[in-house]
C-alpha cells in the first residue's frame, strides 16, 4: 500500500532533536502507527493494544523501559499508565533513550504528560487526511463526495465503502472508548444523544435542551460531550467576545472532527443524498472549519479559532486568531455567490479595525481572490 506523505511530518522531525519523547495523539485510524513507523524506522514498536504485548508491559514495566532498546515506539501508551514515570527516568538519566508514544485518548495522554514528562515531550495531532495531503483524492470529488465520505486513511487509501467504515468504526471504538473512559449505564440514550448531538452540528450547544429531550440530566450530557471531545470525536468552537460590548452568545458550538462520521450518524448512506438534505449546509461549515483546524495542527500554528454572534442573530462563522491579526470567515454551501454572503463580514472588519487582515468567502463555486474562494482550494 502506497504511504501518502502527511503534511505534520515536518514540525515533527524539527521537534526530534530537541524532545526525547515524541507524542502522536488524535482519533484512531487517522494513521498515526503508521506515520511513527515511517518516521521511526528503526526504532523498535510495541502495541499495548495486543495483549500479549500489554500483560508482558504491566509484569514489569520497569524492565520494560529502563532495559528495553534505547530507541520504542509504544502504541496506544495510555492503556499502560505506569509506562510515563518510568519514561520520565530513563530519559533523565540516559540522553540516549529516545521514545515514540501514540494514544487516542486526549485527556489521559494529557494527563500524563503534565504530571511526568513536562519539559521532555513535543505532543502533536494527528487528524484525518487535509485537502492538501490528496489533492487528486479532492479535484477528483464531488463537495457531497467529499462531506459524504470523510478523510480517514480506510476510507481514502484502503478503498473502504463509506458505510462499511463508519458503521464498524462507530461499532468498533466510539461506542468502546465511550465505555472505557465513563462508565455510562444506559448505552441506548447515549446512541440517541450522539446522533441528536450531530443533528445540532454548527449549532450552539446546549446541555438544558438536550437533557430535557433525552431525559438525562445536563452534567450528564455535559459528560458526555467531554467524552466525544476527549476521544477526539467531536470538539467545541468558542464565542468571540474579546474587548468588544456588544450583548453577544456566551455559547459553544459543536462539530465533529470528520464529516464522513457525520454522515453517517445523520443517517446520509449516499452522497447524492446531500444535494437536498435540511443539514447540507452545517456540513460544508463542518468542512470547512475541519479544514482550517487540521491546517493548524499540520503546521503548528498558534492559532485559536472563534466564531462571533450577538444575540440580536448578527453571525460570522469562523474567525481565526493568530496573536493580535485575525481573519474572518464567512461559509456559505451555495455555488452561486451572492453579495449579501459579505455583509456581516463588513460589518465584523468595521467593529474590529486593523486587527481584521483578511475576510472571505467559503463557499462551493469559483475562486475570485480574495472575495470569494472555493471549499476545495481551502
Amino acid at each position: 500500500m502506497e504511504y501518502v506523505y502527511r503534511k505534520i511530518s515536518g514540525i515533527i522531525q524539527e521537534a526530534v532533536p530537541f524532545y526525547p519523547v515524541i507524542v502522536l495523539t488524535g482519533p484512531r485510524q487517522t494513521g498515526k502507527t503508521t506515520l511513527a513507523r515511517h518516521l521511526f524506522p528503526d526504532f523498535t514498536y510495541f502495541n499495548l493494544e495486543d495483549i500479549t504485548v500489554r500483560e508482558a508491559v504491566e509484569s514489569d514495566p520497569r524492565g520494560f523501559i529502563m532495559n528495553g532498546d534505547s530507541e520504542m515506539i509504544i502504541d496506544e501508551i495510555q492503556k499502560v499508565p505506569a509506562l510515563f514515570s518510568y519514561i520520565q527516568v530513563a530519559v533523565d538519566e540516559n540522553p540516549q533513550k529516545k521514545f515514540v508514544l501514540t494514544g487516542s485518548s486526549d485527556f489521559a495522554l494529557m494527563e500524563k504528560i503534565t504530571q511526568s514528562l513536562a519539559g521532555r515531550a513535543s505532543l502533536f495531532t494527528l487528524l484525518p487526511f487535509s485537502f492538501k495531503e490528496v489533492p487528486d483524492y479532492v479535484k477528483e470529488s464531488t463537495t457531497n463526495d467529499l462531506m459524504y465520505r470523510g478523510f480517514y486513511p480506510g476510507v481514502i487509501v484502503k478503498g473502504i465503502k463509506s458505510d462499511i467504515f463508519y458503521s464498524n468504526y462507530y461499532a468498533t471504538y466510539v461506542e468502546r472508548d465511550a465505555r472505557q473512559i465513563s462508565s455510562i449505564e444506559n448505552l441506548d440514550i447515549f446512541r440517541l444523544f450522539i446522533r441528536v448531538l450531530a443533528g445540532r452540528t454548527g449549532s450552539e450547544f446546549n446541555a438544558n435542551s438536550l437533557s430535557a429531550e433525552l431525559g438525562v440530566s445536563a452534567p450528564t450530557i455535559r459528560k458526555w460531550l467531554g467524552i466525544l471531545k476527549t476521544s477526539y470525536i467531536a470538539f467545541s468552537l468558542s464565542p468571540y467576545h474579546a474587548n468588544l460590548e456588544k450583548r453577544l452568545t456566551k455559547t459553544p458550538k459543536v462539530y465533529f472532527y470528520d464529516t464522513g462520521l457525520l454522515c453517517f450518524l445523520l443517517g446520509i448512506r449516499n452522497a447524492s443524498d446531500l444535494n437536498l438534505h435540511p443539514l447540507r449546509g452545517a456540513i460544508f461549515e463542518n468542512l470547512a472549519i475541519t479544514e482550517l483546524i487540521k491546517e493548524k495542527y499540520n503546521t503548528g500554528a498558534f492559532t485559536d479559532f472563534y466564531y462571533y454572534r450577538e444575540n440580536g442573530g448578527r453571525e460570522v462563522d469562523l474567525l481565526r486568531v493568530e496573536s493580535s491579526d485575525m481573519e474572518l470567515y464567512e461559509i456559505k454551501s451555495s455555488s452561486t455567490y451572492n453579495k449579501i454572503f459579505q455583509k456581516n463580514l463588513v460589518y465584523l472588519k468595521n467593529l474590529l479595525g486593523n486587527r481584521v487582515k483578511s475576510s472571505v468567502v467559503v463557499y462551493d463555486g469559483p475562486t475570485v481572490a480574495p472575495i470569494v474562494i472555493n471549499i476545495k482550494e481551502l
